[in-house]
């Protein structure tokens, strides 16, 4: 589990001040922000793309909606969605400066910029006024947020009435000898990939070490209807290498 109740959390496998962790965690972003969107190919073997797709099918973007999409880092489900809706606004928020720079530089983000918002912010204090965003999306960053339920929480506040949650993240696999070769693969070729691709061992170590620290899909499935939303579910993805939650602000 990511929260712990004596003041200290997760970073990777190091338990530290709950203080301390969002500037680590920014500190291993800043580190990968220009390599970014390589680092996600190098995590799911490319396959993140699919996900990111699978995302949007069940996600189904209608014109004119707004989405919040948080630690939206380069602006990835943001592209995605506002092609899918035809029109309509993002709301890219992420606590690293740096990749939200990263995101700005695309072709995408010139092409959408009357329809796009790049904002520097924390998931669990939106800087938002509540029942804004008909959409709020976390893809593959609600596992390095502090507290996550707060996250859920806040995402909650800021939807409106009939408002959809979508959460994309690295999960666990339901067969743990399929879970076993994963970990392997993981820990022993990510970090040396991230190594020779990014010259940085350490932040794609500790990317590794929070996924296994991730709660599973059923822990948080319960996390979400905790926060209050309705008609809450998960599918599975690559067997459970990743999972989407939804649900609904009813």
């Amino acid at each position: 589990m990511t929260e712990k109740s004596d003041g200290t959390t997760h970073f990777g496998f190091q338990s530290v001040p709950e203080h301390e962790k969002a500037g680590r965690v920014q500190g291993v972003f800043n580190s990968v922000a220009s390599k970014y969107d390589i680092m996600n190919d190098v995590m799911s073997v490319g396959i993140h793309r699919i996900w990111k797709d699978a995302m949007m099918d069940w996600l189904a973007p209608r014109p004119g909606q707004r989405l919040l999409d948080v630690a939206g880092g380069t602006g990835d489900i943001s592209f995605r969605f506002l092609k899918r809706a035809g029109q309509g606004h993002a709301t890219v928020l992420d606590l690293t400066a740096p990749m939200l720079e990263e995101g700005r530089k695309r072709a995408e983000a010139e092409q959408r910029a009357d329809s796009l918002d790049w904002v520097t912010g924390d998931a669990m204090a939106l800087p938002f006024k509540d029942n804004t965003f008909d959409v709020y999306t976390i893809s593959f960053g609600i596992r390095n947020v502090t507290r996550p339920q707060e996250a859920l929480n806040e995402a909650f506040r800021v939807l409106r009435p009939g408002g959809r949650l979508m959460v994309l993240e690295f999960s666990q696999l339901p067969n743990e000898g399929l879970q076993k070769l994963y970990d392997l693969y993981s820990f022993n070729v990510i970090p040396r990939m991230g190594q020779m691709i990014a010259g940085d061992y350490d932040s794609y170590k500790y990317l590794v070490e929070s996924i296994r620290n991730f709660p599973d899909q059923d822990s948080f499935l319960n996390m979400v209807k905790q926060a209050g939303f309705e008609n809450a579910k998960y599918r599975n993805l690559s067997m459970g290498i990743a999972a989407l939650h939804s649900g609904w602000k009813i």
